[in-house]
């Protein structure tokens, strides 16, 4: 076997119904019970503002600009998976584009995310009911020589991904759960996004915005006020 060259079929998925414990839950209301620091990298954004996207992750690791693994993973994936690629970060040479998000999409994978370049941007964006994070856009198309690694632990936007971690995605950002903590974490994340709503229940209705925190904090600081 070539080192650093592999492919694990098979990976123990989570249930679809612990995966859908964060349906409709904002990544920002998730993130704030995993001690804040749970979202990649700001860098990598959303083409096209399509909502939450929510699956099973499938990791795929990749040269800096080579998409061999990826053309296999993609018959290789299911419905239901998230494609979680690592390619390293390089930004001037693209993974994929529309043919292969297209192809991933008519097989009921519900998006890619990609640590690197992808192109075809207008048409990635238009693509309804499946989502694309990536780090860049190029033009430069990618090379096919491998090696590579699917479903292996990876790292996308700093953060360590396994394959079966459940993703969770939407305009402000990603993350990946482990499904050990989903329960946990999903109710506590609907605990903030009731006291939010509360809030800004106050706000709308009443135009008062409670928080005595604030003063606390000035006066332990010690704070001069004038």
């Amino acid at each position: 076997m070539k080192n650093g060259c592999r492919i694990i079929r098979n990976i123990q998925r989570p249930s679809m119904e612990l995966v859908n414990c964060f349906k409709g839950i904002p990544v920002a209301n998730i993130d704030d019970n995993m001690e804040r620091m749970g979202a990649v990298d700001a860098d990598i954004k959303p083409v096209g503002m399509k909502g939450q996207l929510l699956g099973t992750a499938f990791t795929v690791h990749v040269p800096q600009g080579d998409n061999l693994m990826l053309h296999a993973a993609m018959d290789l994936a299911e419905p239901g998976d998230v494609i979680v690629i690592d390619a390293g970060g390089y930004k001037n040479r693209a993974i994929f584009g529309e043919l292969m998000a297209t192809y991933c999409k008519m097989r009921g994978i519900k998006g890619i995310i990609c640590d690197g370049a992808v192109r075809d941007c207008k048409g990635l964006a238009e693509l309804e009911e499946f989502h694309v994070y990536a780090r860049s856009f190029s033009p430069n198309g990618p090379y096919k020589n491998g090696p590579g690694e699917i479903n292996v632990p990876v790292v996308v936007g700093g953060k360590i991904v396994h394959p079966g971690d459940i993703v969770v995605g939407d305009e402000d950002g990603l993350l990946f759960v482990n499904p050990n903590e989903a329960v946990s974490l999903a109710e506590a994340a609907k605990r903030v996004e009731e006291k939010e709503a509360n809030i800004m229940k106050g706000i709308l209705e009443e135009k008062k915005y409670v928080r005595p925190w604030v003063d606390e904090k000035l006066n332990e600081i010690g704070c001069e006020i004038i």
